[in-house]
């Protein structure tokens, strides 16, 4: 199997060119993603190859580039809507939720939404107001769309292409703090179906879920509790709308305990959805109640206290104290 040393960022950028050159329908849109490349350089050198025509740069008008994404994909055209920021994305927060998530339900079939609306999310990258939000659960909400976020860069180059393929509109979550953090990509097969949870480290005392950029923050928290002999599964969500509670549910019911991790604040939150399913699902096999090691429910801060805002290895390390003192 052919693989490949690249950053998420060069595996996005990879993911968008196979997927432009298997499909001449795939249109890009968004401000600066043409000449400039985008602001994280994710569209680096796609206009060059494949032209001004598929490779858009758009006025600063959200709900414009979506808007005319809808049109497009009623004639069958297959657009990526680049948003720059996580905090930008509300302007086009009506076309989205008014039409992108309904038109398919709304004509009875007639036409598809094969949209990708890239969304780079949470925090971690010292930056300015709007630019640092965790917006996933307005959309995971939205009957009609379907959420994912990717964690590394083989996921990040399958799963965009997957996204691009797929016939209902799809609102791609890219955690911008790892974008420069490389990883091997393997360049023949998917690693997962897109929907699909994936177990990063097997482990038998504790279930911890995370997605986006939580999933490092979990695998680093499973090496520390390692050492001190308590053993905790990784799972990464990456699909949050669907949830794949079957996989999460398998893992619940070795461990019986449920920690969830993300950087969005709790309330009705994914954390809040994975903690109330799982409950359901598997009350009888639970020794101790889910906890979420969550951001706070205050607008993101200023760039110089992010650090004590996003979940870290000490509070997700004391959650997984509680549930495993909690029968004692």
């Amino acid at each position: 199997m052919a693989t490949q040393t690249m950053t998420m960022a060069k595996a996005l950028n990879e993911g968008l060119r196979r997927a432009m050159e298997k499909n001449k329908k795939v249109l890009i849109m968004g401000e600066d993603v043409g000449k400039l490349g985008g602001v994280f350089r994710i569209t680096d050198g796609l206009q060059k190859d494949f032209g001004e025509d598929r490779v858009i740069d758009a006025p600063l008008a959200e709900s414009a580039i979506v808007g005319t994404a809808v049109g497009l994909a009623i004639r069958g055209y297959r657009t990526v809507c680049e948003i720059q920021f996580d905090g930008f994305v509300y302007p086009a927060f009506d076309q989205i939720v008014s039409q992108v998530a309904k038109l398919h339900k709304r004509s009875d079939g007639v036409y598809t939404m094969g949209l990708v609306i890239r969304l780079p999310f949470q925090g971690g990258i010292g930056a300015i107001e709007h630019h640092s939000e965790s917006p996933e659960a307005y959309f995971a909400q939205t009957a009609g769309l379907r959420v994912v976020a990717c964690s590394n860069p083989n996921d990040a180059f399958w799963m965009i292409q997957q996204s691009i393929e797929h016939d209902d509109p799809i609102i791609f979550c890219e955690p911008k703090s790892r974008y420069w953090e490389k990883g091997e990509v393997e360049l023949d097969a998917p690693p997962a179906s897109l929907f699909d949870a994936q177990v990063r480290r097997e482990g038998s005392d504790v279930t911890l879920i995370a997605y986006g950029a939580s999933v490092k923050t979990a695998l680093r928290a499973a090496d520390t509790a390692a050492v001190e002999g308590v053993s905790l599964e990784v799972i990464d969500a990456r699909s949050l709308a669907p949830l794949d509670l079957d996989t999460m549910a398998t893992s619940l019911e070795k461990t019986g305990r449920l920690v969830v991790v993300q950087e969005a604040p709790h309330t009705a939150s994914i954390g809040s959805e994975i903690v109330a399913e799982l409950s359901e699902r598997c009350f009888y096999s639970l020794a101790a109640p889910g906890l979420r090691v969550s951001g706070y429910h205050v607008p993101y801060p200023p760039s110089r206290i992010e650090e004590d805002y996003r979940p870290n290895v000490d509070r997700v390390l004391d959650a997984v104290d509680r549930v495993m003192g909690f029968e004692s």
